[in-house]
């Protein structure tokens, strides 16, 4: 695992990426591997359901009290900042995302069995903190998905997400910076909530929907930082430079410079090694002419 680390964090820094993540080869599944790792649930050997495409996961039972009875990324990311100057980003699943793939207990309301995962992530994040990790993603790409069909039950749902997030994150220090990740579905209906979490970045599917979220932002009214996806990573055509910089582009329309990342859109693990690092080359050239131009018009 380490090795596998390793290769990672240098292809990173020799793509030129400012921001690196260690690779997560440790992890099976990006829900299953926490429920292995935290009191309260249960996995299967083989249960396995189909995600999508071929694609298949096993959802793990969430029957009792959650609570987290050790570190479960904190070595992994440590090992992975030591090898570089660059700051690693430490990546956690979060409480929505975890409780929508999973069976969850139905004997009280979900809006309290949120609140206990998101106490057990609140121990993870201040403990990535702890071992000087100073960038930490809370994913939640399913934060739509679980928005019920029922317009009146919405608000509710949105309530105890933004609560349980902001629960999960608020042993961080002022210094640390938040990120999250969203994708699954048409944000333009929560895009009040998004805000309401607090992360200093949102990282937002973007490339498949064709910039639909950027198409709802009114130029200059999302304050925090922002990064729409760039690359449709379920698709394994490798998008050129200049396709990338356009979509930089539009967002540059709505989104001040400084406050736009630069970012593939969520995990390639459903792509090549080859596709991947095509892709990330692009976007590393595609930002820094788009950072060129922006400093231009600035007249930096």
């Amino acid at each position: 695992m380490q090795e596998e680390i390793a290769r990672v964090i240098t292809l990173q820094e020799e793509l030129g990426l400012d921001v690196l993540v260690h690779g997560e080869p440790e992890r099976n599944d990006m829900v299953q591997y926490f429920a292995e790792h935290l009191e309260g649930f249960a996995t299967t050997e083989h249960g396995w359901v189909q995600s999508y495409g071929s694609r298949g996961t096993r959802p793990s039972i969430l029957f009792g009290d959650v609570h987290r009875r050790a570190p479960i990324t904190v070595d992994w990311s440590t090992y992975a900042q030591s090898l570089t100057p660059h700051p690693v980003k430490g990546m956690l699943t979060g409480f929505v995302t975890i409780l929508a793939w999973s069976f969850v207990r139905d004997d009280q309301p979900l809006g309290d069995t949120a609140a206990q995962v998101g106490l057990a992530l609140r121990d993870e994040v201040t403990g990535l903190e702890t071992a000087g990790i100073r960038i930490v993603q809370v994913d939640e790409p399913a934060l739509r998905e679980l928005l019920p069909l029922r317009e009146a039950e919405q608000a509710g749902c949105l309530d105890w997400s933004v609560r349980a997030f902001r629960l999960a994150t608020s042993g961080a220090a002022a210094a640390t910076q938040i990120h999250t990740h969203l994708c699954y579905g048409e944000f333009t209906v929560v895009l009040g909530a998004i805000d309401a979490l607090d992360a200093d970045v949102t990282s937002i599917e973007s490339a498949r929907s064709r910039g639909e979220i950027l198409e709802a932002l009114e130029p200059g009214a999302f304050l925090r930082g922002i990064g729409p996806g760039v690359r449709d990573i379920h698709s394994p055509r490798v998008p050129d430079a200049e396709e990338i910089a356009e979509q930089l582009r539009r967002a540059r329309a709505v989104v001040d410079s400084d406050r736009l990342w630069v970012n593939p859109h969520r995990g390639l693990k459903t792509r090549s090694c080859a596709e991947t690092e095509a892709s990330l080359r692009h976007l590393v050239q595609a930002a820094r002419e788009v950072h060129a131009e922006a400093a231009v018009s600035a007249g930096v």
